[in-house]
């Protein structure tokens, strides 16, 4: 059971939305990571007594996760967990190579400044130290490998584009966990991100943009077979 901390014994003296955003950040990461299987239900009476709260902060934390496409709501019956099908899946992989394309291009395109030099500098020697250690575990390497992404991203300049990259890595995280529990992912995901950097930093676009969509193409072939460990361990939870 999840128990939001008072401290004391006693509940702290904290606005409704304060303790709703506590109960958001929880059944986020739980829907993100498949604790629920789709159409889970989620009622009010049993998050307040999990989370030891009113039904006041309980309902304003659904309605935020029912506006951020986490949950929906159906008539009458509260609210379920809303979990991706495999053609939503695919769709989220698409924007995301569509964007991701969209800044290897750019970035290899534009004059290297010394601050976007000394960042896939960085990156180069982060990755590079990666591939000779084999000790990191699939979410390590998963946080990892989102991080990557997110600093080129960053590096471009463009924070709406940030921000949709962000959303959609969110409700990819554990897909992409699970991605590296196969054998030599890691190894792979290594080589082909020192491809994309050396690839920008020689200017190569047309060379960038084929790295990136090696990597993220190799991903996006396991969505049946990823979705399929989701469910399992979302049903396999719930028993």
């Amino acid at each position: 059971m999840t128990k939001v901390a008072h401290g004391n014994g006693r509940r702290t003296a904290r606005t409704p939305s304060n303790l709703s955003s506590s109960v958001v950040t929880i059944l986020k990461e739980h829907i993100v990571h498949w604790h629920y299987p789709p159409e889970h239900r989620l009622t009010e009476d049993e998050l307040c007594k999990t989370f030891g709260m009113s039904r006041s902060p309980i309902r304003e934390a659904l309605r935020v996760l029912a506006a951020d496409g986490f949950v929906k709501k159906l008539p009458n019956r509260g609210y379920v967990v809303k979990q991706y099908t495999i053609e939503e899946i695919e769709e989220l992989y698409e924007v995301r190579l569509a964007l991701e394309l969209y800044t290897v291009e750019h970035l290899a395109s534009k004059k290297q400044t010394t601050q976007l030099a000394d960042e896939l500098a960085d990156l180069k020697q982060t990755w590079t130290e990666l591939s000779k250690e084999s000790s990191k575990k699939p979410e390590e390497f998963a946080i990892l490998d989102t991080l990557f992404h997110d600093t080129l991203a960053r590096a471009l300049g463009n924070t709406s584009l940030l921000r949709r990259l962000r959303t959609i890595n969110e409700r990819l995280r554990l897909f992409r966990m699970l991605d590296f529990e196969r054998r030599d992912r890691a190894e792979h995901t290594c080589h082909q991100h020192l491809e994309i950097l050396e690839r920008i930093m020689a200017q190569d676009a047309p060379g960038a943009r084929a790295a990136m969509q090696k990597n993220i193409e190799e991903g996006r072939r396991l969505i049946p077979t990823t979705i399929k460990d989701a469910l399992v361990r979302a049903y396999l939870k719930k028993a």
